[in-house]
């Protein structure tokens, strides 16, 4: 589309933006086709980028544009650029299949995508379209008289190229918008469409026999998720003899009832055979980087397609790190996350996630679940919160762990395990012959770490020859044996918002939450943050008293406040424990008081930057610091 864009701005002298919908398009990653240079070049017209350089600013044919203009002159010049925009979309309609000769992918400003004579039609733009488009396949083959229309060209607004794309039998339309316009009538394309179809109607416009209801609705604002079942619900929605408008979608709005009800199981029939699997690591633990680098194994080096998708937490670094992942001999169009019950393969990088998330929801019935963790393989079982165990007994789940942060150290690699899990992830998963997998990662490896040298290189092709060795299938135990389950995301005592609202959000339930309970102002409560305890360190800092200068810059540098410094008269001691570690601090101002520096450890997410910006050292060791960390006995 940029090409495509690009070649008509050359032509009809008007600029585009060029634009996709957010974090759904810019971060996932697909096998492509590429269009080839001499492609680009056959649809740039070389007279036009000279005609176009010709226009600009340059002393050597002097203009000025951009001037102030007064009440009687600027009406008549603003409607000077009428006819570049009447010609626009003409112009776009013949780049599009100047486009399609040349690469064999057609499309038109409005695109239209279903049955022949559909009655109920949905229209959209950006990566929704995927869904509804698959959606519309899978409801065809149920004998339904449905469509999509996708638009391609949304200004200048072209009626005629709409009508063309909209099935004369249609009886039925909804128009989907990724925004919200509070106090307007309605969300901008839905009033262009119903604007549009209303004046070709009333200007005797033969096209339809009778005006199609036209009913308008939100979905998607900030990336929340939008899946087949949603679309059902709005094509049900549209088969009601008074369809809802101004409706919402993919929410539960128990505030003013706009929302649809929708049915979150219902799957579509193109993901029959499809590999879907799923990784929750943490922010910059290379979970991430890894996932990338195998879809790009698969998909360049098979002829399988390939797709990834990666949730983020807004907490970045050492939050929590979703990967959605899938497979398939055909082209995967569904942006949209793995549901309950669908994955094949789950990973489960860190194993404080145990306790805190319920990550085989996901799994289908005999997937694999791979889990890091130091436990031993013969004592894995008993370390498995109890629904867990139920879970994989229930669905006859294969177990397999491996002790990846020791196969990290012992090969030099410190805390960084996204090779090690990727390695593992082959060998179960069996997507590609062994062999062939390990040496592509390791291919995959020199491309990714090349410039940081041979040493980092050797340590990465170490640590995968090591990893076959230390990964264990474990026996699944005849029953749940655990006294034990998940965490409750914060504790009872919490206030009453943080119940019902944060905990939910740690949780990952946060869709779950209905309009009501959210503050329509935005205001929240001071202080939600301290009630969420992720424990996810595996090393944090330990205070040396003796070395320390007071300095302060560890409580400052620290992006999670996990370090607090607090100065104490010395009577204030009576009653604290031995191991209170405190010191007087030097100083005749300061006499008879003391200090004390305490780390947080379920707060402390082992970033080290507290030790990196230490700047007391022991005079005989230098290396050692009023900081160091050391292993967390809780993670």
């Amino acid at each position: 589309m940029a090409l495509i864009t690009q070649a008509a701005a050359l032509e009809g002298r008007i600029p585009f933006v060029h634009f996709f919908d957010g974090f759904r398009t810019s971060h996932e990653v697909a096998k492509i086709v590429p269009v080839d240079d001499e492609m680009i070049r056959a649809m740039i017209d070389d007279e036009q980028i000279a005609a176009h350089r010709a226009r600009a600013l340059t002393p050597d044919k002097p203009v000025i544009r951009g001037t102030s203009q007064n009440p009687d002159v600027y009406f008549q010049a603003r409607e000077t650029v009428n006819p570049y925009y009447e010609k626009m979309p003409a112009i776009v309609a013949q780049t599009m299949q100047k486009f399609g000769e040349l690469t064999g992918r057609y499309y038109q400003p409005f695109t239209y995508h279903g049955h022949p004579e559909a009655e109920r039609v949905i229209v959209l733009m950006g990566s929704g379209t995927e869904t509804v488009a698959e959606t519309v396949d899978h409801m065809l083959e149920s004998g339904e008289k449905v469509g999509v229309v996708r638009v391609h060209l949304y200004r200048p607004f072209s009626t005629p190229h709409l009508l063309d794309a909209l099935p004369a039998t249609t009886k039925a339309i909804a128009v989907l918008d990724r925004c919200k316009e509070p106090g307007a009538e309605g969300e901008p394309l839905y009033k262009d469409v119903i604007a549009g179809i209303a004046d070709h109607v009333a200007t005797d416009g033969t096209r339809f026999a009778v005006m199609p209801r036209i009913v308008g609705g939100r979905y998607g604002l900030s990336s929340k998720e939008f899946t087949p079942g949603m679309v059902l619900s709005v094509f049900d929605n549209l088969a009601a003899s008074s369809p809802k408008n101004h409706f919402t979608v993919g929410i539960h709005d128990d505030l003013c009832n706009t929302s649809l009800p929708w049915n979150n199981s219902h799957r579509n029939r193109a993901m029959a055979g499809v590999v879907q699997c799923l990784f929750y690591g943490l922010g910059s633990d290379g979970t991430v980087s890894a996932n990338k680098n195998t879809i790009k194994i698969i998909g360049e080096e098979t002829d399988q397609f390939a797709q990834g998708y990666f949730v983020y937490d807004s907490k970045k670094a050492g939050a929590v790190t979703v990967s959605h992942l899938r497979f398939s001999d055909r082209p995967i169009h569904s942006p949209y996350l793995i549901n309950d019950n669908e994955a094949s393969f789950i990973g489960c990088h860190q194993t404080v996630f145990l306790e805190r998330y319920p990550m085989l929801d996901k799994a289908a019935d005999n997937a694999v679940f791979l889990v890091n963790t130091p436990a031993p393989p013969d004592d894995v079982w008993a370390t498995l919160p109890r629904s867990v165990q139920q879970q994989i007994i229930d669905k006859h789940i294969r177990l397999f762990v491996i002790d990846a942060y020791q196969v990290a150290e012992d090969s030099g690699m410190g805390r960084r395990i996204n090779t090690i899990m990727q390695t593992c992830f082959f060998a179960i998963s069996g997507i590609l012959p062994r062999d062939e997998a390990i040496d592509k990662i390791k291919e995959a490896v020199r491309k990714t770490y090349g410039r940081k040298g041979r040493k980092i290189i050797e340590r990465n092709f170490q640590a995968i020859d090591k990893t076959l060795d230390n990964l264990h299938g474990i026996p699944v135990g005849k029953a749940a044996s655990s006294d034990f389950d998940l965490l409750d995301p914060v504790p009872s005592t919490a206030p009453g918002f943080v119940r019902k609202i944060t905990a939910k959000i740690i949780a990952g339930k946060g869709d779950e939450l209905p309009t009501s309970l959210l503050p329509d102002d935005g205001a929240w409560p001071l202080g939600t943050a301290a009630w969420e305890k992720r424990n996810i360190a595996l090393e944090i800092p330990v205070w040396e008293e003796e070395l320390c200068i007071f300095c302060g810059k560890c409580p400052f540098v620290c992006p999670h406040s996990a370090i607090r410094s607090k100065v104490f008269r010395e009577e204030d001691l009576t009653d604290a424990p031995p191991s209170f570690k405190h010191v007087p601090i030097k100083g005749k101002e300061f006499d008879g008081l003391h200090v004390s520096y305490q780390v947080a450890p379920e707060d402390c997410t082992g970033c080290r930057l507290c030790v990196e910006v230490c700047p007391a050292h022991d005079k005989s060791n230098v290396s050692r610091k009023a900081l160091r960390m050391e292993h967390c006995p809780a993670a």
